[in-house]
C-alpha cells in the first residue's frame, strides 16, 4: 500500500493520541463508553503519575541528603528556596504549627509532583507514543499511550478528592465532631432551626464545588495545552507529506517554540495554584464560623 493509505487523518491522529491505555479490573483492554465509568482505570496515567511521584520524593530526598551548612550548590539552593517559599505560604494560611508539620511537606510534595506531571507535556508529543506503538503490542498491550497524567480528569479529581478528605479530617480534628456538625447547620446564614436545611445544603454545595473546580482547573489547562501541541505537530506532519508547504514548516517551528515557552509558565503556575488552593482549603478547615 502507499504511504497515503496508511497515514491517519488529522481527526484520527488526535483521537488516537487522546485515547488512554485503559484496563478493567481483570486487566483486560477496554475503552470507556460513558463519562463516568468506575469499572476501568487508565493504566498509563497510573504508571506515569506513580513513577513521577517517586521521582519527586527521590529529588527532595537527594536535596536533603546533600545539604551542607556551608555555601549551598545550585540544586540545594533551589530546594531551599522552594521550601522556604512554600513554608511561608503555609504559615500565612495555616496558623497551627502542629498542622503545618504535615501540611507544609504535603504542599511541597504536591507542587513538585504536579510540576513533574505537567512537565511531561514538554516532551515532543509523538516521542513516547511512537516507542510504545512498537513496544506495547509486543508486550500484549494496546498501542494507546498518554503521558501527561494531569491531562487526565481521573488524576486531577482524585487529587482534589484527597484534599477534600484532608479538609474533612481537619474539620473534625480541630472543631470536634459535634462542633463541626453544628457548623454544618449553623453557617453561613445563622443558627436558627428554620435555616438549618439551607445552611447544610450550602455547605455541601461548597464542598462539592471546591473539589470539582480544584481538579477541573488543573485538568482543563493541561488538556488544552496537550491539544495545542498535537495541533502544532499536525503542521509538521502536513509539511512532511507535502511537496511544497514551507510555510507549514516555518509555522510549525515558530508556533512550537512560542507555545513551549508560554507553556513553561503554565505548568509552573498550575502547580502553584493547585498547591495554594490545597493550603487555603485546609486552612479554611481550621477556621471556626
Amino acid at each position: 500500500m502507499s504511504s497515503e493509505q496508511h497515514a491517519p487523518s488529522a481527526g484520527e491522529y488526535i483521537t488516537h493520541h487522546l485515547q488512554h491505555l485503559q484496563k478493567n479490573f481483570s486487566f483486560e483492554s477496554v475503552k470507556q463508553t460513558s463519562i463516568v465509568d468506575f469499572s476501568l482505570f487508565n493504566l498509563d496515567s497510573l504508571v506515569f503519575s506513580s513513577s513521577l511521584g517517586l521521582l519527586g520524593v527521590f529529588l527532595l530526598w537527594l536535596g536533603v541528603r546533600k545539604a551542607t551548612s556551608g555555601v549551598p550548590g545550585r540544586f540545594q539552593a533551589a530546594v531551599e528556596i522552594l521550601f522556604e517559599t512554600i513554608d511561608n505560604q503555609a504559615k500565612g494560611v495555616i496558623h497551627s504549627a502542629q498542622s503545618r508539620r504535615f501540611v507544609g511537606p504535603l504542599a511541597l510534595m504536591v507542587f513538585v509532583w504536579i510540576f513533574l506531571m505537567n512537565f511531561m507535556d514538554m516532551i515532543p508529543v509523538d516521542t513516547l507514543p511512537q516507542i510504545w506503538h512498537t513496544a506495547g503490542p509486543a508486550l500484549g498491550f494496546k498501542d494507546y499511550l498518554r503521558v501527561v497524567p494531569t491531562a487526565d480528569l481521573s488524576t486531577t479529581l482524585g487529587m482534589s478528592t484527597f484534599v477534600l478528605l484532608l479538609c474533612l479530617y481537619y474539620n473534625i480534628k480541630i472543631k470536634g465532631l459535634g462542633g463541626w456538625g453544628h457548623e454544618l447547620i449553623a453557617a453561613p446564614f445563622g443558627n436558627h432551626w428554620a435555616l438549618w436545611p439551607f445552611n447544610f445544603a450550602m455547605q455541601m454545595i461548597e464542598f462539592v464545588a471546591k473539589t470539582v473546580s480544584h481538579g477541573m482547573r488543573l485538568f482543563g489547562n493541561m488538556f488544552a495545552g496537550e491539544l495545542v501541541f498535537m495541533l502544532i505537530a499536525l503542521m509538521g506532519g502536513a509539511f512532511a507529506m507535502s511537496v511544497t508547504g514551507w510555510g507549514l514548516a516555518f509555522g510549525h517551528v515558530i508556533a512550537g517554540t512560542i507555545w513551549t515557552l508560554f507553556h513553561i509558565l503554565v505548568i509552573v503556575l498550575q502547580a502553584f495554584i493547585f498547591m495554594m488552593l490545597t493550603l487555603i482549603y485546609i486552612g479554611q478547615a481550621h477556621d471556626h464560623h
